[in-house]
């Protein structure tokens, strides 16, 4: 039987993460989580609350359904190494930003991903209590609540507006004085890819080591919006590995990645 099409793999997604994310958008309001038991997972490893659970089984049944053959890669399941044999598989952050969500901050979302042979072919994000759904389709531009967007077209770092946290300003990090920009910081990293790739900021520095699946959808979205995603050395992304880890990620468009990544050759990956 052939593959499904990358655009009908986004269609998938979307209609997945509109299903689902009611689930978390119930158990949130504006300044808590509602009726949601909160686990501490220990070091550093964050939150757990009963709706990511929740969320997750309700993508893992809606996706699997219709793609029974496809890997399943989850931050809330034990890892299969069954995915590793697949053709495609689904990449899956249930809430990135479980933090925001638990103190009451609308900017957590589900993301969720399709990625073949190494790279992500489609990716759905949905911040159901902003109401803002971004998706994307390999070759096919990316879209925020239907409308096409685009990465800014700054080309140096001077004068940028950035997300990143205050760490990013030491010296160590860069080839020669600090460049001047604006700092800002959200929590979840699937968002503020999002915040790229729709030109509300004009890039992104996070140094510290993260995983697949907080970046896979991001990744294909800010890509897609004229945009490119890197590890901290400058290499695009491989998914599906046997550890799911990524070092690090600068995201800008094109002329401002660039830029950063000659201004900041040596930035080391902090350790989680």
């Amino acid at each position: 039987m052939p593959l499904s099409s990358p655009a009908q793999d986004r269609a998938l997604l979307v209609a997945a993460v509109r299903q689902a994310g009611p689930i978390a958008l119930n158990a949130f309001v504006q300044g808590q989580a509602a009726n949601t038991r909160i686990w501490d997972k220990g070091g550093d490893l964050g939150l757990l609350t009963e709706t990511d659970l929740a969320v997750n089984q309700a993508l893992r049944e809606l996706l699997l359904s219709e793609r029974p053959d496809y890997g399943w890669l989850s931050e809330e399941d034990a890892d299969d190494p069954a995915r590793l044999s697949t053709a495609r598989q689904f990449i899956v952050d249930p809430i990135d930003g479980t933090r925001s969500f638990a103190e009451g901050k609308p900017e957590f979302c589900l993301s969720v991903a399709v990625a073949e042979h190494g790279r992500v072919i489609a990716g759905a994000i949905f911040a159901p209590a902003l109401d803002a759904l971004f998706e994307a389709a390999i070759g096919e531009g990316a879209r925020k609540n239907g409308t096409p967007i685009h990465t800014t077209e700054r080309e140096v770092v001077d004068g940028a507006r950035i997300l990143a946290t205050r760490m990013v300003r030491q010296h160590a990090h860069w080839d020669g004085s600090i460049p001047s920009f604006e700092l800002g910081h959200v929590h979840p990293i699937a968002y503020r890819l999002c915040l790229v790739a729709e030109g509300a900021w004009d890039g992104l520095i996070a140094l510290r080591g993260t995983n697949e699946w907080d970046v896979a959808a991001g990744d294909l979205i800010v890509r897609e919006a004229r945009g490119w995603v890197s590890d901290q050395r400058g290499r695009p992304f491989q998914y599906n590995k046997t550890v799911p880890r990524v070092s690090g990620a600068i995201a800008a468009g094109r002329a401002l990645h660039r830029d950063l990544r000659r201004r900041m050759p040596n930035a080391p990956e902090i350790a989680r």
